[in-house]
């Protein structure tokens, strides 16, 4: 019997070479810069990594309004998940990310979430010096923005991957649905904050801050 071909069982990357990557040479065959896309990544989860830091502390003086506070901690560790979730893409990608902790939050690729009207410059000595005098309004705002940096950093993501870089796609894209889903969040909250305006947002509550509920069927969100 003729054997039949295999005409994938070889290519560019010969036998038994690590120092390769054939999911990289298959991406770069469709017209993927590799090395652009790494760091556009690490940039995106650097700013993941620094907005969950930056939500625990808005979310902290948002005591009082415990509405806001629980759909910030849904946020807030979605956020922190979206790191995890793309974090192992860049290094199979051959890339790694940034060793050195100030390095990566420098290269977030959004602003800074800080708590609004805090002079950061004098905050070094990790106590409360005076009671924080900004309104809920303004931390709404400050969350806000920041998922609409969001939005905008996954979906540029999602540009240069769809059609060329299939896994890279599917991660991003999940992630810019759950960020599209925060901006609603927030928007509806400042509406009704700020201008005494209903903009319903659609979100349920979930069984714990932080559980999706279509959380089951998403494997970056299982233990």
């Amino acid at each position: 019997m003729e054997q039949r071909a295999k005409p994938h069982a070889t290519g560019r990357v010969s036998r038994g070479d690590i120092t390769q990557r054939v999911g990289v040479e298959q991406l770069e065959a469709r017209g993927v810069d590799v090395d652009a896309l790494i760091d556009k990544l690490v940039d995106a989860v650097g700013a993941e990594f620094t907005t969950y830091y930056y939500y625990t502390i808005l979310r902290m003086h948002l005591a009082g309004n415990e509405d806001y506070k629980e759909i910030c901690e849904d946020a807030r560790l979605e956020d922190r998940a979206h790191f995890e979730l793309m974090t192992p893409r860049i290094y199979e990608l051959g890339g790694t990310i940034p060793y050195d902790i100030r390095t990566f939050a420098d290269r977030a690729g959004c602003p800074d979430a800080y708590l609004p009207g805090v002079d950061t410059s004098k905050d070094v000595t990790g106590r409360v010096t005076e009671p924080y005098q900004g309104s809920a309004a303004d931390i709404l705002t400050v969350l806000l923005e920041a998922e609409r940096c969001a939005i905008r950093t996954w979906s540029e993501v999602c540009d240069l991957t769809f059609g060329k870089d299939p896994r890279t796609y599917d991660l991003a894209s999940r992630i810019l649905q759950e960020e599209i889903e925060h901006e609603a969040w927030f928007i509806e909250l400042l509406s009704k904050e700020r201008d005494g305006v209903a903009r319903p947002s659609g979100h349920f509550r979930r069984g714990e801050p932080g559980d999706a509920p279509h959380s089951k069927n998403r494997p970056f969100y299982n233990p």
